[in-house]
């Protein structure tokens, strides 16, 4: 139930492009059409769901403090944490390199459309965000590690090929000049944004969600209860502004 948790939350909840705004650069060249974006996307599903376990034994073994005991206890007291990037990222861009070679071996079209972006996926945002979110959230096994890496993957793959769809079907359309290109491309994005939105609900509960402190607020001291409504709060507010 954890892993499919995760794997839901690293989707949906906390999507690549919608959530945290990573890759764009990427998302926004290579999105106008389905194949390119298909083919990109799966190059970045690949590279993250490799980068993110191994990135994570790194970071369980090598960069934490006291991680190289297991080498020798006189180990134990360095940190190298500040290595993390370093490290990363050459992670990252050996996959990437790997990734390169392959697809030129095997779908040399699919290579030439990409062009610079496939090589460029080595310095995008979202592969390094991934390795560095899992490390900032603690993410406590290795099989937890490739579940949010395979996760971050799909959702991101996810992002830009909703986005390429609507990019094919739209050119049939009457767009206003000045939205054209971009401008479209920046409200699209944002409004698939706000509707990733709602999944936030699904795993924290829609009561939790709903809850406000402007309503009502209820302090508790000895036997008595106060509870502040609403008007009183705003007739406040009023009067700190006179």
């Amino acid at each position: 139930m954890e892993h499919i948790e995760l794997l839901f939350k690293s989707i949906f909840i906390d999507n690549m492009v919608f959530a945290t705004f990573l890759g764009m650069c990427s998302y926004l060249a290579v999105s106008k059409k389905v194949s390119t974006a298909n083919g990109l996307g799966a190059a970045v599903l690949f590279v993250l769901t490799i980068t993110v376990p191994l990135n994570w034994l790194l970071d369980t073994y090598v960069l934490q403090d006291g991680a190289m005991k297991w080498l020798h206890p006189s180990l134990e007291e360095y940190n190298l944490n500040f290595l993390s990037f370093i490290l990363f990222i050459a992670t990252i861009a050996t996959m990437v390199q790997l990734v390169e070679i392959i697809v030129e071996k095997f779908s040399p079209a699919l290579y030439n459309s990409l062009g610079i972006f496939l090589p460029l996926i080595a310095v995008n945002c979202a592969i390094l965000g991934g390795s560095l979110f899992m490390q900032s959230r603690e993410i406590p096994s290795i099989e937890l590690a490739l579940t949010y890496g395979i996760g971050s993957g799909i959702g991101w793959w996810l992002a830009i090929l909703a986005l390429a769809s609507i990019r094919e079907k739209i050119r049939y359309s009457n767009v206003p000049a000045p939205l054209r290109g971009l401008g479209i491309t920046f409200i699209i994005t944002g409004l698939m944004a706000i509707g990733f939105m709602s999944f936030g609900g699904m795993l924290t509960g829609g009561d939790e969600a709903l809850k406000t402190t402007t309503e009502e607020i209820v302090l508790d001291s000895d036997s008595e209860d106060y509870i502040v409504e609403e008007d009183q709060i705003l007739m406040d507010i009023n009067k700190d502004i006179e």
